[in-house]
């Protein structure tokens, strides 16, 4: 058990501190702060010293040297059990710091609200890390306390151990200094690195939530992230591993469409999509699609959910529905199965990169973000699409770009008729399409194709030109694209290529 006689307080977030400080006061422990903190403190009327005033020079260099002393780091590192070190500090009228209160400055808020490199550079803070390190690695002897959420709990540890504290105490808040100091140094390294491009992976993701199990009941499982930036839960039960891969393929899925759109999503694939003005047909349509597959699936629109298209969706049996927002009365509606989840989803950056472990390591890849439109489109047969085909190409072409390779989507009129998804080959996709369309009673007379990749023979286009599709999307680039090319020519259907695969695995 070690009592608290000095503190060193020097803090960029100031809410939740006044009650620490009265605390510290209260047990009759010295206070040094700077700066803000310093005036802060005085201003409750606590008595305070000034780093200043400790080592006997002011803030330079525009406020860039505060801290940075022997006076401050030799109190912050003294071995308390080294005599040496104790006549050192006695020769250098040094006193020993007990607790060191710091966090640093927002270099990661910075960085989403400007691009100013000058701003952004005066916050990569440099005494702050170097205190929160020093006390951290001295935690034998110094408690330390780097972030905001734990003001709270060094308040209780203040009460209950009235000022003292015991080394479990002081290595457990150790620990959580260093995860601030890299976390805050990977963040500065990532900045730096856009534009360098060294061919290094750094990921550090501060907030954390334990799940009931993993993708199976005998796993345990993780997310470290801030949810609440990307949704708000309005009602329902907990959210699991595998409705978190759901709710991230729907909303990759939806942000590639403008117009109204409604998608019913299960695995990861969307079974149901249309593309409609009013919200409660989009639902009907996206619903046709794949009855069956929509039970207990997650569904999202980009639209505010809407009283009369709650009524139809509260019909049907689902896990998750995300929207933008909705209407008081389709929330009320919608809650009345306590067990579904209701979120309205947040306007959120999502990071430019996907990594997934492998092996002994990590794949890194930049986000599939090509969205192709009406200019990247190579009519490659004789026959042209139609306005209608060519609205109906794009639109399955975005959906078979979020399907699980290999894909096939078929749609007609802007609504997803049925796809084949995550096959090991194409053509046993387009037979699992044409099969669930047909099991659901579509006309696929004037349907279109969509395409992953290429097709490396014309048989694909000579199924689907049967079954009655009229029109393909393709990436093209196949040594043998000329068959398929001329199987289309002589049968009427019009083909185009994009030039940029879509594989998803």
């Amino acid at each position: 058990m070690k009592k608290i006689k000095n503190a060193l307080i020097s803090v960029f977030y100031k809410d939740g501190l006044e009650s620490l400080i009265k605390k510290l006061h209260d047990l009759d422990i010295r206070i040094y702060s700077t700066g803000g903190t310093y005036k802060f403190i005085q201003e409750m009327g606590v008595p305070v010293e000034s780093v200043e005033a400790l080592t006997g020079y002011p803030p330079i260099l525009g406020g860039r040297v505060k801290t940075l002393h022997p006076k401050v780091f030799g109190g912050i590192l003294a071995r308390r059990n080294e005599p040496e070190d104790l006549d050192e500090m006695k020769e250098f009228v040094i006193p020993e710091i007990d607790l060191v209160i710091v966090n640093l400055y927002p270099f990661e808020e910075t960085i989403q609200k400007t691009t100013d490199e000058q701003e952004i550079i005066e916050k990569i803070d440099i005494g702050g890390i170097s205190l929160i390190r020093a006390a951290a690695k001295n935690y034998k002897d110094v408690l330390t306390v780097s972030s905001p959420e734990d003001y709270f709990a060094l308040l209780d540890l203040l009460n209950e151990k009235k000022g003292s504290s015991i080394i479990e105490d002081r290595k457990a808040f150790a620990a959580k200094a260093f995860h601030v100091s890299s976390h805050y140094d990977t963040a500065i390294f990532n900045y730096f690195n856009r534009d360098i491009g060294l061919p290094i992976f750094k990921q550090s993701l501060a907030g954390s939530k334990t799940l009931r199990y993993g993708e199976n009941p005998h796993q345990k499982g993780f997310f470290f992230g801030d949810l609440e930036r990307v949704f708000t839960q309005l009602h329902g039960k907990e959210i699991s591993y595998n409705n978190l891969l759901d709710i991230d393929a729907a909303i990759y899925l939806i942000h590639d469409f403008e117009e109204s759109v409604f998608a019913i999503l299960k695995h990861n694939n969307a079974c149901g999509l249309a593309c409609r003005d009013k919200l409660t047909d989009a639902y009907r349509d996206a619903l046709a699609g794949d009855p069956i597959s929509a039970f207990g699936g997650v569904l999202i629109t980009n639209q505010k959910l809407d009283e009369n298209t709650a009524e139809e969706i509260n019909k049907l049996f689902f896990e998750i529905i995300l929207a933008p927002d909705y209407e008081n009365s389709a929330l009320e509606l919608l809650k009345s199965k306590k067990n579904r989840i209701i979120l309205r989803r947040n306007s959120h950056a999502f990071q430019d990169q996907l990594f997934r472990s492998a092996l002994n390591g990590a794949l890194v890849q930049d986000k599939d973000r090509r969205v192709e439109g009406g200019d990247d489109l190579k009519v490659v047969t004789t026959r042209k699409p139609e306005e209608r085909e060519k609205d109906d190409l794009l639109f399955a072409n975005k959906i078979v770009k979020h399907s699980k390779s290999n894909a096939i989507v078929l749609s007609k009129n802007k609504q997803l008729i049925a796809s084949g998804v995550g096959q090991t080959s194409r053509v046993d996709a387009l037979k699992q399409a044409i099969v669930k369309s047909n099991e659901f009673e579509h006309e696929l007379n004037g349907a279109v194709m969509a395409s992953d990749a290429f097709f490396p023979f014309a048989d694909s286009v000579e199924i689907a030109a049967k079954a009655g599709v009229t029109a393909v999307i393709q990436p093209g680039g196949s040594v043998r694209d000329q068959e398929s090319i001329d199987y289309c020519n002589e049968h009427g259907i019009a083909m185009v290529f994009t030039g940029t695969r879509h594989f998803k695995h």
